[in-house]
């Protein structure tokens, strides 16, 4: 007796071996996650009304369906997909180019990490080395400004005139 659903909102983001997918549905139930090689298959009852939920994506690789897993808590089916390909990065998330108006990329987890040697690094690692990296090393020389260092009065330490 179900009928199509309307699709769940979502949001994505990509990683070197992994693609993730966030169902943004509250309370739901019946969740029901199939992966195929090319396909996403996603539906569920949501929210106090037990509404139908039915997602189809053709995803734009294949994933290693065996591999691939979905966790549900009280506000949103988290799905991970295991790349067929680890380190190919993903453009998109679906085969065609087409805008879909209940997906959108997840840019709080988004990262670019192609680019990112470190891979292994945490945040924090980067962030720590990046800092000792900007520390004055003793032996070079930077370039003087004039009247650095000079104690003479500037136009600007002038006193101000009284405010009435």
């Amino acid at each position: 007796m179900w009928c199509q659903g309307q699709p769940a909102s979502a949001k994505w983001y990509d990683r070197r071996d992994y693609v993730f997918i966030e169902f943004c549905v509250e309370d739901s139930k019946d969740v029901n996650v199939n992966f195929e090689k090319s396909k996403l298959t996603f539906s569920c009852l949501g929210g106090s009304d037990n509404f139908k939920h039915l997602n189809e994506i053709d995803l734009f690789n294949n994933i290693d369906p065996n591999e691939s897993k979905h966790k549900r808590t009280d506000r949103s089916i988290l799905c991970c997909l295991r790349k067929g390909e680890s380190g190919q990065a993903w453009p998109r998330l679906t085969k065609e180019k087409a805008k879909l108006n209940w997906l959108s990329v997840d840019f709080n987890n988004w990262k670019d990490w192609e680019d990112d040697s470190d891979e292994d690094l945490s945040n924090f690692d980067r962030f720590s080395e990046m800092m000792n990296n900007m520390g004055g090393d003793e032996g070079v020389d930077l370039p003087e400004v004039d009247g650095a260092d000079d104690d003479s009065p500037d136009s600007d330490d002038e006193k101000m005139p009284d405010l009435e």
